[in-house]
């Protein structure tokens, strides 16, 4: 497989993004902008690997990055616009972006809350999502996505949720360039990025919210969400509010905002 064209990404992508470089392997983009963060790299900066050796998911769960076969990317945001505590609602953010490339490449694909993005008929998982505050820096967030492009032929298990990996090939994608892929994606993302910094945060008033609820599957889907500390929580996931969270309505009749957990998808409501 090719590696990506960086001279054409900096030419198309440099602005909107501040900077922009491309690495053959790295651990983890994510750990990688985390520490450029520490040492002043500026807003909107962008890591891309052709490979992950230790990439890291939510939970602290590895994320399979075989060389060449993805997009593994991160980007070091410093939007001093919005409050700390409306960081977490970039995963929304992102995952509209991914939807707007599958939607480009004429994959079918939804969101799965909080950040999968899940793509064919039987809804196998194609991309996941990271957002990271950067320890003692409130003002630093890292975002990262990782996206399956070829197919993975076994290479990468189910998730612990049990989701089954698919490909953008192996779902009906027009290419499976990745400088096309990642100049696609990266455009959506800024500009519904910059949507959101614009609102402080707010999903609602940046108008990102009810396209979220159009392309979120979770949604009127009977769950089992596994709540920090081991708790489990089973009913129907009833919306998502301006910041991102879940809102569930429970088997004993009350309902719970959940912001962070592992959902299940048991069967429509």
């Amino acid at each position: 497989m090719a590696e990506m064209d960086v001279a054409r990404l900096r030419a198309e992508l440099v602005p909107p993004f501040h900077a922009l470089d491309v690495v053959r392997s790295t651990g983890s983009t994510n750990a990688d902008l985390r520490k450029a963060a520490d040492e002043g790299a500026a807003d909107r900066t962008v890591l891309i690997a052709e490979e992950q050796t230790a990439g890291v998911g939510r939970r602290a769960r590895s994320w399979s990055s075989p060389a060449g076969s993805g997009i593994y990317l991160s980007v070091l945001l410093r939007p001093h616009e919005v409050p700390f505590a409306e960081y977490g609602s970039l995963a929304v953010v992102a995952g509209l972006a991914v939807t707007d490339l599958t939607a480009e490449l004429g994959v079918d694909a939804v969101m799965k809350w909080p950040n999968d993005v899940l793509a064919g008929e039987d809804r196998a998982k194609c991309a996941g999502i990271l957002a990271e505050a950067v320890a003692g820096d409130e003002g630093a967030v890292v975002l990262g996505i990782g996206l399956n492009v070829l197919p993975v032929n076994g290479r990468i298990p189910p998730n612990p949720a049990g989701l089954l990996p698919t490909s953008l090939a192996e779902t009906g994608a027009r290419t499976t360039d990745r400088t096309e892929i990642a100049l696609i994606l990266l455009s959506a993302f800024a500009g519904r990025e910059s949507r959101w910094r614009a609102a402080c945060g707010d999903l609602a008033r940046a108008g990102l919210l009810d396209e979220y609820r159009e392309r979120c599957e979770t949604l009127g889907q009977q769950v089992r969400v596994m709540l920090p500390g081991g708790d489990a929580l089973i009913g129907t996931a009833q919306d998502v509010d301006s910041t991102g969270q879940l809102t569930v309505l429970g088997e004993d009749g009350r309902r719970r905002t959940v912001f962070a957990g592992d959902v299940v998808h048991l069967r429509m409501a």
